[in-house]
């Protein structure tokens, strides 16, 4: 059969795309889809142009449009190139969306199975940031040690309150360190050592025992990681060389 001559009953067309005969039915009480074509004994037929406009409606309805506008979108756009090119732009619209979604629901995803417990909402305002977005950098470059997993079990059970005295402690040490500085309080002075070891009992409390000698690696990789030395350079310059240089100070100095 010529769909072009003869058309297409309305069950060959809902075999044929899926579409319920009931849902095409409908389409044609409401006016959107109305075929064209009759048979010999008087029965509508669906031609190409009726599927053309078929496949347009579901793409629309694919992208969330209700019948309503997709008349209206069908009537704005009466050439078909004009249509297809809305269509285009609305479905790369949609892809971006959904994108964004996925990278949402990987991170969200990311926190429960690292055991963090805040919502994302609540990473953004506790810490200003998605933390399991760290957390998951974390797990890639130490997640194979006992340190990081006992840092998981512990986060694990802490609450929201929990995070927001971890981040009020974490900012006093921050603050302190930048105002040694200010003070231009060597590094390797006693006011620098007790700052270091307030920020290295801070990580042993919260996280996992942190001993001197891991300490010292941190202090290195803040200096080494561009984001950390930025992180501590946005609160005052100069202060991810300045802790630093503090923290292998009192390393050194203990391991005398």
């Amino acid at each position: 059969m010529s769909i072009e001559r003869d058309g297409l009953r309305v069950g060959a067309v809902s075999r044929l795309t899926g579409v319920t005969v009931r849902t095409l039915h409908y389409y044609h009480q409401v006016g959107l889809l109305v075929p064209h074509g009759r048979s010999s004994e008087g029965y509508r037929r669906y031609g190409t142009a009726d599927l053309d406009r078929l496949r347009r409606i579901l793409s629309y309805r694919e992208l969330g449009f209700p019948l309503t506008e997709i008349s209206q979108l069908l009537a704005e756009d009466a050439d078909l190139p004009a249509q297809l090119r809305r269509q285009r732009a609305l479905t790369e619209q949609r892809i971006e969306r959904l994108r964004r979604i996925a990278a949402t629901l990987d991170r969200e995803l990311e926190a429960y199975r690292m055991g963090i417990s805040l919502t994302p909402e609540e990473q953004f305002e506790v810490f200003g940031t998605n933390y399991s977005e760290h957390v998951a950098e974390a797990e890639q470059r130490w997640g194979n040690t006992e340190a990081f997993r006992e840092s998981q079990r512990r986060t694990a059970r802490y609450s929201k309150q929990d995070w927001l005295r971890i981040k009020a402690e974490q900012d006093e040490i921050e603050q302190a360190f930048a105002q040694a500085l200010a003070d231009a309080a060597p590094a390797d002075s006693d006011r620098a050592a007790e700052l270091a070891e307030r920020h290295r009992q801070h990580l042993t409390t919260w996280f996992h025992d942190v001993p001197p000698e891991m300490h010292r690696g941190l202090a290195e990789m803040y200096l080494a990681d561009q984001r950390f030395a930025d992180y501590y350079d946005r609160i005052a310059p100069g202060l991810a060389a300045y802790v630093s240089a503090a923290i292998i100070a009192h390393t050194d100095h203990s391991a005398r």
